[in-house]
């Protein structure tokens, strides 16, 4: 039996993440990597193997001008990797499925139009990913394309963490919390599942904390709130995104400062946050790193939002039992994770210090009411297991 590929691409602003993984019993990764830099002057490739790198290397700024001509770059490592290897079925993570969107679908043409129309909802994330299906279904032209969404796994919420106090008609017509980081927020949930079942069907936060950054209350697998709302602005700080903002802020600056919704528009996705707080770097690294008044107070600033969020997300689930952090910052910023669970103990957090600092699966100590974890996240095998599942159904949603 010819064992059957998928690929999994995430295509961001100037870059497309991507990884390959044999379907035998369920998805099994050979490679990821990814295309950094397109468009600008210093793209760069790098990809590896669980025992190797494939690729590290600056490439020629002609080879990396789109989407598609990164795909040429991706389509030279399989190649090169996996020799003759035939790609079955892409997967696409889309940022933003809207209310239509509710599971992963074989995309078709008329559902990249009506994607189309929710780029104004994820400016940073959904044009891009709607341009990497497009330029795989040219690459490969007889592979099944699946997109996957990060809205979907939120669409449990209850109506009152769905909503917002406007007008009814507004919400009929899609005005609503629709949460992100759904595929990371599932992941973790079934890595959850295979190490601490007991958590899993309980009470859970969980923490996705990276350049973008939110949290998820979860009850029995299933997401009762999200900090993140109508778009990928809302909630807590991130790298470059505002976070929670008061809406009179919007309207002092359009109607007092003359900016335009443009500008207005760049401003909050691509000038706040911790580079915009800092003035100095969206990394956390750096800021921990650079120990400035700006950057110390860019993180005071990070944590205490997660703070607030954590005391509402035991509101809504009427208490915890178990915290996980993932994400860039969430896996490696263990002053982060101590701060975040510092004086806590009310709610009853008890983090063992070594085991922070270590960045061990269970962090919490042994006389801690809630287990507290840091779960790497993956994506893109979440996007391989769905991708698997409509392709065994024949391209079936």
């Amino acid at each position: 039996m010819t064992m059957r590929h998928i690929l999994t691409l995430n295509a961001g602003s100037s870059s497309i993440k991507f990884a390959l993984f044999e379907d035998a019993a369920g998805p099994v990764e050979i490679l990821r990597g990814q295309v950094e830099g397109l468009g600008t002057a210093t793209p760069h490739l790098e990809a590896r193997s669980s025992s190797r790198i494939l690729a590290d290397e600056r490439l020629d700024p002609e080879r990396a001008t789109d989407h598609e001509a990164a795909l040429t770059v991706v389509i030279d490592v399989l190649q090169r990797a996996a020799g003759r290897a035939t790609v079955d079925a892409i997967g696409h993570r889309i940022v933003h499925g809207g209310l239509a969107f509710t599971r992963p679908i074989v995309v078709a043409d008329e559902d990249l139009t009506r994607l189309e129309a929710l780029n104004p909802l994820a400016p940073l994330h959904q044009p891009h990913n709607l341009s990497g299906v497009r330029a795989a279904h040219r690459a490969f032209p007889g592979a099944l394309q699946v997109a996957c969404f990060d809205t979907a796994f939120h669409r449990s919420h209850p109506w009152v963490n769905d909503t917002y106090a406007l007008p009814r008609e507004l919400y009929e017509q899609g005005v609503r919390r629709y949460g992100f980081h759904g595929l990371s927020y599932e992941y973790v949930i079934s890595r959850l599942q295979e190490i601490a079942p007991q958590a899993e069907k309980g009470r859970v936060v969980v923490m996705h904390l990276g350049n973008g950054a939110s949290m998820c209350a979860i009850r029995d697998g299933r997401s009762i709130g999200s900090s993140m709302g109508f778009t990928a602005l809302d909630g807590l700080p991130m790298g470059t995104r505002c976070g929670q903002l008061d809406p009179g802020v919007v309207l002092y600056l359009l109607q007092e400062k003359r900016m335009t919704a443009a500008a207005v528009t760049d401003l909050l996705y691509n000038h706040s946050g911790l580079k915009g707080l800092s003035g100095l770097s969206q990394d956390m690294r750096e800021l921990e790193a650079a120990d400035t008044p700006e950057a110390r107070q860019a993180v005071d600033y990070f944590v205490d939002r997660i703070r607030r969020e954590l005391g509402a997300m035991a509101a809504v689930l009427s208490g915890v039992d178990a915290i996980v952090f993932c994400g860039g910052i969430g896996e490696h910023a263990w002053r982060v994770r101590e701060r975040v669970c510092r004086d806590f103990e009310w709610l009853g957090i008890a983090l063992d210090a070594r085991r922070n600092r270590a960045s061990e699966t269970v962090i919490s100590s042994e006389g801690s009411d809630i287990s507290v974890f840091v779960i790497n996240t993956n994506e893109e095998l979440m996007i391989a297991r769905h991708t698997a599942q409509l392709l065994a159904a024949g391209g079936k949603t």
